[in-house]
């Protein structure tokens, strides 16, 4: 796996860029941002520290699939840490095995700083071989998505 990393600026402050970003108050946020990913993206469980969670989405053949997670860290406003450790495959949780380890214990973190009234998100990402040109590409765009979500 690569390491990677992403930052963008949001005129919104940090606790609302943490909530949107999350889909704590509103879910559909998160799912309008990470649709960049995936347009039926979602999640399944809490983003409480030592959680469960599926990060979920229906692929062209109509089956859903996705990322089995937990929630390492979870610094309200400030620091998410989430460690992938399995797939979603026709519903079936896969955690281990050749699709499993090219993501085994490949973490997402996201840093949230606000200085007047302006929250820098940076995004650090641990990155299969084979997803890196999909991750620079897209996740960008969803960052952007983001922002627009937060400056509303």
């Amino acid at each position: 796996m690569k390491k990677l990393q992403f930052k963008i600026s949001i005129n919104a402050p940090k606790a609302k860029v943490y909530d949107s970003m999350l889909g704590i108050s509103t879910k559909s946020d998160y799912e309008e941002w990470t649709s960049l990913f995936n347009p039926t993206s979602a999640y399944e469980g809490s983003w409480d520290k030592g959680s469960k969670i599926l990060f979920t989405g229906v692929d062209s053949k109509g089956q859903k699939g996705g990322m089995v997670s937990k929630i390492a860290a979870n610094i309200p406003n400030q620091f998410v840490s989430i460690q992938h450790y399995g797939i979603l495959k026709e519903d079936q949780e896969v955690t281990e095995g050749p699709e499993v380890e090219k993501w085994a214990n490949g973490f997402e973190n996201y840093t949230f700083e606000e200085n007047n009234g302006v929250t820098n998100v940076t995004v650090d990402l641990d990155a299969a071989e084979d997803l890196l040109d999909y991750m620079n590409q897209t996740y960008p765009k969803a960052l952007d998505k983001l922002k627009e979500i937060c400056e509303r």
